[in-house]
Protein backbone atom coordinates (compact mmCIF):
# COMPACT_ATOMS: atom_id res chain seq x y z
CA UNK A 1 0.00 0.00 0.00
CA UNK A 2 1.31 3.45 -0.95
CA UNK A 3 0.28 6.83 0.40
CA UNK A 4 -0.79 9.50 -2.09
CA UNK A 5 -1.46 13.23 -1.96
CA UNK A 6 -3.67 14.31 -4.88
CA UNK A 7 -3.83 18.05 -5.59
CA UNK A 8 -6.79 19.13 -7.69
CA UNK A 9 -8.50 15.95 -6.57
CA UNK A 10 -11.98 16.89 -7.81
CA UNK A 11 -10.92 17.30 -11.44
CA UNK A 12 -12.32 14.66 -13.77
CA UNK A 13 -8.93 13.08 -14.46
CA UNK A 14 -7.90 13.08 -10.79
CA UNK A 15 -11.25 11.54 -9.77
CA UNK A 16 -10.72 8.70 -12.21
CA UNK A 17 -7.15 8.19 -10.98
CA UNK A 18 -8.30 8.15 -7.35
CA UNK A 19 -10.79 5.36 -8.04
CA UNK A 20 -8.08 3.27 -9.67
CA UNK A 21 -5.61 3.85 -6.83
CA UNK A 22 -8.22 3.00 -4.19
CA UNK A 23 -9.03 -0.19 -6.09
CA UNK A 24 -5.32 -1.06 -5.88
CA UNK A 25 -5.46 -0.71 -2.09
CA UNK A 26 -3.65 2.60 -1.64
CA UNK A 27 -4.35 5.38 0.89
CA UNK A 28 -5.20 8.86 -0.38
CA UNK A 29 -5.22 12.44 0.90
CA UNK A 30 -7.33 14.59 -1.42
CA UNK A 31 -6.87 18.34 -1.84
CA UNK A 32 -9.33 20.47 -3.78
CA UNK A 33 -11.01 23.85 -3.70
CA UNK A 34 -14.66 22.75 -3.56
CA UNK A 35 -15.44 21.30 -0.14
CA UNK A 36 -18.81 19.80 -1.18
CA UNK A 37 -17.28 18.00 -4.16
CA UNK A 38 -14.47 16.70 -1.97
CA UNK A 39 -16.92 15.27 0.56
CA UNK A 40 -18.93 13.54 -2.16
CA UNK A 41 -15.78 12.14 -3.71
CA UNK A 42 -14.52 10.94 -0.34
CA UNK A 43 -17.82 9.19 0.38
CA UNK A 44 -17.65 7.43 -2.99
CA UNK A 45 -14.07 6.29 -2.43
CA UNK A 46 -14.77 5.03 1.09
CA UNK A 47 -17.44 2.70 -0.28
CA UNK A 48 -14.82 1.25 -2.62
CA UNK A 49 -12.00 1.02 -0.04
CA UNK A 50 -11.03 -1.83 2.22
CA UNK A 51 -10.38 -1.64 5.98
CA UNK A 52 -6.88 -0.35 6.58
CA UNK A 53 -6.90 2.15 3.72
CA UNK A 54 -6.80 5.75 4.95
CA UNK A 55 -8.84 8.32 3.04
CA UNK A 56 -9.07 11.96 4.01
CA UNK A 57 -9.39 15.35 2.37
CA UNK A 58 -8.71 19.05 2.81
CA UNK A 59 -10.20 21.98 0.96
CA UNK A 60 -7.74 24.68 -0.07
CA UNK A 61 -7.18 27.43 -2.59
CA UNK A 62 -3.92 26.28 -4.17
CA UNK A 63 -3.21 29.79 -5.44
CA UNK A 64 -2.49 30.63 -1.80
CA UNK A 65 1.10 29.44 -1.76
CA UNK A 66 1.38 30.10 1.98
CA UNK A 67 -0.93 27.11 2.62
CA UNK A 68 1.19 24.58 0.73
CA UNK A 69 3.57 23.71 3.55
CA UNK A 70 0.73 23.10 5.99
CA UNK A 71 -1.10 20.89 3.47
CA UNK A 72 1.92 18.63 3.16
CA UNK A 73 2.31 18.52 6.93
CA UNK A 74 -1.33 17.59 7.48
CA UNK A 75 -1.23 14.88 4.79
CA UNK A 76 1.94 13.39 6.28
CA UNK A 77 0.33 13.35 9.72
CA UNK A 78 -2.86 11.69 8.47
CA UNK A 79 -1.17 9.11 6.24
CA UNK A 80 1.95 8.52 8.36
CA UNK A 81 4.14 9.68 5.47
CA UNK A 82 3.78 10.18 1.73
CA UNK A 83 5.03 8.04 -1.16
CA UNK A 84 3.42 9.70 -4.20
CA UNK A 85 2.48 13.31 -4.96
CA UNK A 86 0.12 13.80 -7.90
CA UNK A 87 -0.63 17.35 -9.06
CA UNK A 88 -3.69 17.69 -11.30
CA UNK A 89 -5.19 21.12 -10.71
CA UNK A 90 -5.45 23.79 -13.38
CA UNK A 91 -7.71 25.98 -15.47
CA UNK A 92 -8.21 26.46 -19.20
CA UNK A 93 -8.16 30.22 -19.80
CA UNK A 94 -10.01 32.26 -22.38
CA UNK A 95 -7.13 33.21 -24.64
CA UNK A 96 -8.82 36.29 -26.09
CA UNK A 97 -9.72 37.57 -22.63
CA UNK A 98 -6.13 37.09 -21.51
CA UNK A 99 -4.86 39.07 -24.49
CA UNK A 100 -6.91 42.03 -23.24
CA UNK A 101 -5.97 41.72 -19.59
CA UNK A 102 -2.55 41.54 -18.02
CA UNK A 103 -4.22 40.70 -14.72
CA UNK A 104 -6.11 37.71 -16.11
CA UNK A 105 -3.01 36.46 -17.88
CA UNK A 106 -1.02 36.62 -14.64
CA UNK A 107 -3.84 34.86 -12.76
CA UNK A 108 -3.75 31.98 -15.24
CA UNK A 109 0.04 31.73 -15.02
CA UNK A 110 -0.32 31.70 -11.23
CA UNK A 111 -2.83 28.83 -11.27
CA UNK A 112 -1.36 26.71 -14.04
CA UNK A 113 2.35 27.22 -13.40
CA UNK A 114 3.45 29.03 -10.23
CA UNK A 115 1.19 27.19 -7.79
CA UNK A 116 2.28 23.89 -9.35
CA UNK A 117 5.95 24.83 -9.11
CA UNK A 118 5.50 25.71 -5.42
CA UNK A 119 4.03 22.26 -4.72
CA UNK A 120 6.71 20.55 -6.81
CA UNK A 121 9.45 22.31 -4.85
CA UNK A 122 8.05 21.18 -1.50
CA UNK A 123 7.52 17.62 -2.73
CA UNK A 124 11.03 17.44 -4.21
CA UNK A 125 12.70 18.57 -1.00
CA UNK A 126 10.73 16.08 1.10
CA UNK A 127 11.34 13.11 -1.19
CA UNK A 128 15.00 13.97 -1.69
CA UNK A 129 15.46 13.91 2.09
CA UNK A 130 13.69 10.56 2.48
CA UNK A 131 15.42 9.08 -0.57
CA UNK A 132 12.27 7.74 -2.20
CA UNK A 133 8.99 8.76 -3.77
CA UNK A 134 7.22 9.54 -7.01
CA UNK A 135 6.22 13.03 -8.13
CA UNK A 136 3.74 13.19 -11.01
CA UNK A 137 2.19 16.32 -12.49
CA UNK A 138 -0.15 17.01 -15.37
CA UNK A 139 1.33 19.32 -17.99
CA UNK A 140 -0.11 19.34 -21.52
CA UNK A 141 0.77 18.86 -25.15
CA UNK A 142 0.02 22.60 -25.34
CA UNK A 143 3.30 23.19 -23.52
CA UNK A 144 5.36 21.75 -26.37
CA UNK A 145 4.94 24.75 -28.68
CA UNK A 146 3.22 28.11 -28.43
CA UNK A 147 0.16 28.61 -30.64
CA UNK A 148 -2.03 31.67 -31.13
CA UNK A 149 -5.15 29.84 -29.93
CA UNK A 150 -3.88 29.09 -26.41
CA UNK A 151 -0.39 30.40 -25.78
CA UNK A 152 -1.12 31.66 -22.26
CA UNK A 153 -2.15 28.17 -21.19
CA UNK A 154 0.64 26.65 -23.27
CA UNK A 155 3.28 28.93 -21.76
CA UNK A 156 2.20 27.96 -18.23
CA UNK A 157 2.25 24.25 -19.08
CA UNK A 158 5.59 24.65 -20.84
CA UNK A 159 7.00 26.17 -17.65
CA UNK A 160 5.77 23.14 -15.70
CA UNK A 161 7.26 20.76 -18.26
CA UNK A 162 10.70 22.37 -18.08
CA UNK A 163 10.56 22.51 -14.27
CA UNK A 164 9.73 18.79 -14.14
CA UNK A 165 12.65 18.05 -16.47
CA UNK A 166 14.97 19.89 -14.12
CA UNK A 167 13.61 18.07 -11.06
CA UNK A 168 14.03 14.74 -12.84
CA UNK A 169 17.65 15.56 -13.60
CA UNK A 170 18.21 16.64 -9.98
CA UNK A 171 16.47 13.72 -8.30
CA UNK A 172 17.31 10.78 -10.58
CA UNK A 173 20.20 9.72 -8.35
CA UNK A 174 18.21 10.28 -5.15
CA UNK A 175 15.69 7.46 -5.56
CA UNK A 176 12.91 9.84 -6.59
CA UNK A 177 10.98 9.49 -9.86
CA UNK A 178 9.50 12.54 -11.58
CA UNK A 179 6.75 11.84 -14.10
CA UNK A 180 5.61 14.44 -16.66
CA UNK A 181 2.10 13.78 -17.97
CA UNK A 182 1.02 15.39 -21.23
CA UNK A 183 -2.60 14.73 -22.16
CA UNK A 184 -4.11 15.79 -25.45
CA UNK A 185 -7.84 16.47 -25.90
CA UNK A 186 -9.85 15.17 -22.91
CA UNK A 187 -13.63 15.31 -22.57
CA UNK A 188 -13.99 17.01 -19.17
CA UNK A 189 -16.01 19.92 -17.74
CA UNK A 190 -12.96 22.12 -18.41
CA UNK A 191 -13.34 21.58 -22.16
CA UNK A 192 -17.13 21.90 -22.27
CA UNK A 193 -16.98 24.79 -24.76
CA UNK A 194 -15.16 22.72 -27.40
CA UNK A 195 -16.58 20.75 -30.30
CA UNK A 196 -15.57 17.27 -29.18
CA UNK A 197 -16.04 15.46 -32.43
CA UNK A 198 -13.01 13.57 -33.70
CA UNK A 199 -10.85 10.58 -32.89
CA UNK A 200 -8.39 12.55 -30.78
CA UNK A 201 -10.92 13.23 -27.99
CA UNK A 202 -10.82 10.71 -25.14
CA UNK A 203 -12.54 10.23 -21.80
CA UNK A 204 -10.78 11.03 -18.48
CA UNK A 205 -10.90 7.34 -17.53
CA UNK A 206 -8.62 6.57 -20.48
CA UNK A 207 -6.12 9.22 -19.37
CA UNK A 208 -6.32 7.95 -15.78
CA UNK A 209 -5.34 4.45 -16.81
CA UNK A 210 -2.26 5.86 -18.52
CA UNK A 211 -1.35 7.98 -15.49
CA UNK A 212 -1.67 5.10 -13.03
CA UNK A 213 0.53 2.95 -15.25
CA UNK A 214 3.12 5.73 -15.68
CA UNK A 215 3.33 6.31 -11.91
CA UNK A 216 3.64 2.59 -11.21
CA UNK A 217 6.40 2.23 -13.81
CA UNK A 218 8.11 5.49 -12.70
CA UNK A 219 8.17 6.71 -16.28
CA UNK A 220 9.90 9.98 -17.20
CA UNK A 221 7.32 11.56 -19.50
CA UNK A 222 4.20 10.24 -21.17
CA UNK A 223 1.87 11.55 -23.85
CA UNK A 224 -1.71 10.40 -23.33
CA UNK A 225 -2.93 8.83 -25.50
CA UNK A 226 0.43 7.84 -26.95
CA UNK A 227 -0.40 9.05 -30.46
CA UNK A 228 0.25 12.60 -29.23
CA UNK A 229 3.97 11.83 -29.00
CA UNK A 230 4.07 11.57 -32.80
CA UNK A 231 1.70 14.48 -33.42
CA UNK A 232 3.79 16.79 -31.26
CA UNK A 233 7.00 15.48 -32.78
CA UNK A 234 5.77 16.79 -36.11
CA UNK A 235 4.48 20.08 -34.68
CA UNK A 236 7.72 20.79 -32.81
CA UNK A 237 9.74 20.33 -35.98
CA UNK A 238 7.76 22.63 -38.28
CA UNK A 239 10.18 25.46 -39.13
CA UNK A 240 9.30 28.73 -37.41
CA UNK A 241 9.17 30.57 -40.75
CA UNK A 242 6.27 28.28 -41.73
CA UNK A 243 4.75 27.80 -38.27
CA UNK A 244 4.16 31.51 -37.66
CA UNK A 245 1.95 31.66 -40.75
CA UNK A 246 -0.30 28.79 -39.67
CA UNK A 247 -3.64 29.33 -37.91
CA UNK A 248 -3.22 26.96 -34.98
Amino acid sequence: MKRFIIFGATSAIACACARLWVAQGHSLFLVGRDRAKLENQLADLRVRASPGQYLDSMSANLNDLEQHESIFSRAEAVLGGVDVVFIAHGTLPDQKACELSVGQTMDEIQTNALSVISLLTLAANRFEAQGSGVIAAISSVAGDRGRQSNYVYGAAKGMVTIFLQGLRNRLAKKGVAVVSIKPGFVDTPMTVQFDKKGLLWVQPETIAQGIVKAVEQRRNAVYLPGVWRWIMLVIRHIPEAIFKRLSL
